[in-house]
């Protein structure tokens, strides 16, 4: 080891009788204050502190730093011995300063050799016990507190709102018109109970919800569903999306509606398109015939000789939406029953013998 032009010990900030211990617990500070990483203003500081503590910090090669440059631990009785190597008396000029050429020469020489040689030693380093040191320290050093110095308040977590949830809704035509309750099963992501979200116990990945944090529900909401609600509607429930976090809102719970299809009536706008069979003797004779409906039945009131196949609209009976209501279309189908009793078929046969008109007489010239 050459005689070192730079004061180690100055650019730590210690005294040469500093323990090891000591040593190590300055250079932490120092390294947590101008790693480029932090202090990008503090590589060329940072650099020297590198290159003060990888000698500083090997017993052979500080003492041999320690012979070569006149450093000497205290005794307690004296700083230095009595004679000192490599030091000589110097001529004072005018102005009172020391010339030592022979001197100045050796240290312009050897700091060039460092600058040559740090590029080097900092290679080496990568793969010595020194840079392993190193780069824990900085770690350990960025997990532990500031010591002596004032502690700042860490920020609070950001806020973040819950996501949206959306589902779907099957009702029936009827359930649509009178209005329902309907039970809606939605999966809902919840904190990890066995882990409080941290996602690791011990090291290793939580069992319970594989190092996600979070955990999958399965949970039921009651939904009201109003009345005469349109197919294709949407439903917004406040707050029964996915949970917020850090104090977050939770998200909101979009319903869209859809109503299945009737058996007896369609849909129309706000009209509702019926088919009604009626008997012979109905459509013959006329009369009021009852039409099912979904909050109360209607009356339909049949002419005398009404034909199957003929449109009837019942004003004011039908979907009540945007403040219009629409009517109930029906068309009727004269239906011959699948049960007749042989005094009807008796009754069928005298209607034959009385039926002065051939209703498809006319069948091919129209």
């Amino acid at each position: 080891m050459l005689k070192s032009s730079k004061n180690y010990y100055e650019i730590l900030g210690v005294t040469p009788d500093i323990e090891d211990t000591e040593l190590k617990s300055v250079y932490r500070r120092l390294v947590r204050k101008y790693h480029p990483d932090i202090n990008p203003d503090g590589e060329l500081k940072f650099k020297d502190i590198l290159e003060a503590y990888e000698t500083l910090c090997d017993e052979k090669k500080r003492k041999q730093y320690d012979i070569l440059n006149g450093f000497f631990k205290s005794t307690g009785t004296a700083s230095a011995p009595k004679s000192e190597p490599y030091r000589k008396s110097y001529r004072t000029n005018s102005d009172n300063k020391t010339s030592c050429p022979k001197d100045t020469f050796e240290k312009s020489k050897e700091n060039k050799t460092s600058e040559n040689n740090f590029k080097q030693k900092a290679t080496q380093a990568k793969n010595d016990k020194n840079f392993t040191d190193l780069i824990n320290d900085i770690i350990d050093g960025f997990s532990q507190k500031p010591k002596n110095k004032k502690q700042s308040t860490p920020k609070p977590p950001t806020p973040k709102n819950g996501e949206d949830i959306y589902a779907d809704v099957v009702i029936t035509l009827k359930e649509s018109i009178t209005g329902t309750h309907k039970t809606v099963n939605i999966l809902q992501t919840e904190v990890c109970k066995n882990c409080n979200g941290r996602k690791f116990i011990n090291g290793s990945k939580c069992t319970h919800c594989g190092g996600s944090g979070e955990v999958m529900t399965r949970q039921r909401i009651n939904v009201t569903i109003p009345k005469n609600i349109k197919n294709g509607a949407k439903l917004r429930l406040a707050g029964e999306g996915k949970k917020g976090k850090n104090g977050g809102k939770n998200g909101n719970l979009y319903l869209k509606i859809t109503i299945e299809p009737d058996s007896a009536f369609k849909i129309d706008g706000n009209d509702l398109i019926c088919e009604v069979p009626i008997s012979p003797f109905e459509a013959v004779l006329g009369g009021d015939i009852e039409i099912p409906s979904f909050e109360e039945n209607v009356t339909l009131s049949l002419p005398p000789k009404t034909k199957s196949g003929q449109i009837f609209r019942i004003s004011s009976k039908g979907l009540r939406q945007n403040n219009l209501v629409g009517d109930i279309i029906v068309t009727v189908k004269v239906q011959i029953p699948d049960k007749i009793s042989d005094e009807e078929i008796q009754l069928y046969e005298k209607l034959k013998n009385l039926a002065g008109q051939n209703i498809r007489e006319n069948f091919l010239n129209d």
